[in-house]
């Protein structure tokens, strides 16, 4: 999702630090914000493909074949893909938690090194509920936490496969997102309210964090980007 709330922020500050190519998988399309992203850093060559997390992971790996045969060389992949809606369960774990595994798995054919591949690096976008759930939202928060849980062994498998991985955990962050979801079952109606209580960061902030962990390369790390910090978290083993 590099066009929605955090994702176009944070779109739009990798734009400015300066890669070769930026390529945007989304699931809408919005020419008005690629139009955006090009116009901040004219060097810079974004692309948009249409994309839905949820397809079968032989879906991924043709247009992945597409993109990587257009670019030849793939440095970063980043999951950020997510939906908070606990009255939709199947996709709530297909979007969260699926869609990165098989992304993951996907790219796997053209990065690891057992195949001859170059390796990668992988940035997953989880969430400080993988740690400390909203527990009026269990089912989003439970698959945060296995996003985190499938992140933590992707980087120790650094070793065999050649592919770094670590986490980018926001805490509540202003986006759309937040203000209206609906709680598990309805147990708190208020639970968007509740949550807009506490102390927030603006998607900026956040944004400016993410690309200094992307900076940071750092296999294993588990990064907290809360109240417009940049925190690393220790993982009890």
């Amino acid at each position: 999702a590099g066009l929605g709330g955090i994702g176009l922020d944070t779109s739009r500050e990798i734009v400015k630090s300066g890669p070769k190519n930026l390529v945007i998988l989304d699931r809408i399309e919005n020419p008005t914000a690629i139009a955006e992203l090009k116009a901040i850093n004219p060097k810079v060559t974004v692309t948009f493909y249409p994309y839905d997390v949820t397809v079968p992971v032989a879906e991924t790996t043709k247009l992945l074949k597409t993109i990587f045969a257009k670019l030849k060389t793939v440095d970063l992949l980043i999951n950020g893909a997510g939906i908070l809606d606990d009255h939709q369960i199947e996709r709530t774990i297909a979007v969260n938690f699926t869609g990165t595994v098989n992304t993951t798995t996907a790219i796997m054919e053209f990065w690891d090194k057992r195949k001859g591949g170059p390796g990668g690096v992988i940035a997953n976008i989880c969430s400080v509920t993988g740690f400390n759930a909203i527990y009026q939202v269990p089912v989003y928060s439970a698959s945060k936490a296995a996003a985190l849980s499938f992140t933590n062994s992707l980087a120790r498998l650094a070793h065999i496969t050649g592919v770094t991985a670590y986490s980018i955990n926001p805490g509540i962050t202003r986006t759309p997102l937040v203000h209206k979801f609906n709680s598990w079952l309805g147990v708190e109606p208020r639970v968007g309210e509740l949550l807009l209580e506490h102390p927030t960061q603006t998607t900026l902030e956040c944004a400016q964090n993410f690309v200094k962990a992307i900076e940071a390369n750092k296999n294993g790390a588990i990064w907290q980007l809360d109240l417009g910090q940049l925190i690393p978290v220790e993982w009890t083993k």
